[in-house]
């Protein structure tokens, strides 16, 4: 999340609890990583710190962040208490960030990765976060030139939290799948749906899919070995593809591969609310919910990176092996009463950004080409 103030470790988690105890149910927050473009190459350029200089004094101050590689910059709804005020804020910043990069002859895209650029030539932003990274993973790091769509769920109670999370793990590939949006990277086709999973989650430590905690305290003990053993040195080193978040009472979700258009981020960011708050309202019913193995769940996740929508993923359940669609929906089913309550539509599209760009690259358009029609056009009024 960037460069937060940092406590001792143990005082941060003792904050970290209270939060939690005190904090409010389902309010939701999103983060959206772009790529910074030039208008014409649509290659990655050097100026986020441009586009921070020029928010300064505007309302989209305070949500624009670095992220990583000065080719790259993020945008935060920050909390809403109702997801109509999350979808109305999604929309709100995305359009106050085309129009400051518009300003400086700057285009932005989010799909997941870049499909042509090297990471040999992105620089790292000079921060102390991402120095403190970069010193720590070193090629690791280098590496991750991608974008991503990342949802907070604010969940009462610590212990209630902790559980939703471990839950919620169960779900991570049915989440991919609906997202996958990078087939293309390093100048190919890579031949999977989610290019980025590959790059971000397979080489960087501490993610992917966590182990169930039953407990806060069970989760407490986790980040108290790592800090005690100096595997980390902040918390945010924690980069599962869910987690509980120790600066704010929310469960993240960091599956997802950027979203080209905002209908796209907004669908995506409304299942996955919905999802977050549904398992909770399970575990508060005492609705049987299980702890699937990793073993299993990964089998689940190679298939979303794989194939996202266009393949088939296992009902975990059941064994019954079901195409991913059908298994989106049958997941929205189930979602679907919590959903209402909360004024979510849930959307599982005929074609996502993945399948979209493959399409048309079996029609005989050029990466360049196919790339050029995912960038994000300003709405002029």
């Amino acid at each position: 999340m960037g460069d937060e103030q940092r406590l001792p470790y143990d005082e941060l988690i003792r904050a970290s609890r209270d939060s939690y105890d005190d904090g409010s149910d389902f309010t939701v927050a999103v983060e959206e990583e772009f790529a910074v473009l030039d208008p014409v190459t649509h290659d990655l350029v050097d100026r986020f710190e441009e586009l921070q200089a020029a928010a300064k004094g505007t309302p989209l101050e305070e949500h624009l962040v670095g992220e990583l590689i000065a080719s790259e910059v993020e945008v935060r709804t920050g909390r809403c208490g109702t997801w109509a005020d999350g979808s109305a804020r999604l929309a709100e910043r995305r359009a106050q960030l085309v129009d400051l990069a518009d300003s400086l002859g700057i285009v932005l895209a989010a799909t997941g990765t870049h499909p042509w650029a090297s990471w040999k030539d992105q620089r790292i932003i000079d921060t102390p976060h991402y120095r403190r990274n970069d010193e720590l993973l070193r090629y690791v790091v280098w590496r991750n030139n991608t974008f991503g769509l990342h949802v907070h769920v604010g969940i009462a109670g610590a212990d209630r939290a902790v559980r939703t999370f471990s839950k919620l793990r169960n779900f991570l590939p049915e989440l991919l799948a609906l997202s996958a949006s990078s087939p293309f990277v390093e100048d190919v086709d890579s031949g999977l749906h989610s290019a980025r999973t590959e790059i971000f989650t397979r080489m960087f430590p501490r993610c992917g899919v966590p182990d169930p905690f039953g407990s806060w305290q069970a989760w407490e003990d986790y980040v108290r070995f790592l800090y005690e053993t100096g595997s980390i040195t902040e918390h945010t080193q924690i980069w599962w593809s869910v987690r509980p978040h120790l600066a704010y009472p929310t469960i993240e979700t960091r599956i997802c591969d950027g979203q080209p258009t905002l209908e796209e981020a907004q669908a995506l960011a409304a299942y996955i609310y919905a999802l977050t708050c549904r398992i909770a309202r399970a575990l508060d019913d005492g609705e049987p919910l299980p702890d699937h193995p990793h073993r299993l769940i990964e089998e689940n996740f190679w298939r979303a990176i794989r194939y996202g929508l266009s393949g088939e993923l296992i009902d975990l359940d059941t064994g019954n092996v079901l195409p991913a669609r059908a298994r989106l929906e049958q997941l929205a089913d189930w979602i679907a009463p919590v959903a209402d309550e909360l004024g979510v539509t849930l959307v599982v599209p005929d074609q996502n950004a993945a399948e979209r760009q493959q399409a048309r690259l079996a029609e005989g358009a050029t990466l360049r080409e196919i790339y050029a029609e995912q960038v994000i056009e300003r709405v002029r009024a």
